[in-house]
């Protein structure tokens, strides 16, 4: 197996409930959980609308 050429250096880290808080390398934070028809789906009335992971890979994609 050859040897990694690109290794992450972030960290995830669970603030409550479905918020979690992702820290970068450059100092830079980001917060995600749920919103709209995922928050309603499982019926998450107590939860922070707050982006999905998915919507900054979609972002990022964009780019």
């Amino acid at each position: 197996m050859s040897e990694p050429f690109y290794i992450a250096r972030a960290s995830v880290e669970k603030v409550l409930g479905t918020h979690r808080r992702a820290a970068l390398p450059l100092g830079v934070f980001i917060d995600f959980g749920v919103h709209g028809a995922v928050k309603a789906h499982y019926r998450l009335t107590d939860a922070r609308d707050l982006p999905l992971p998915v919507d900054y890979i979609v972002a990022a994609t964009g780019a």
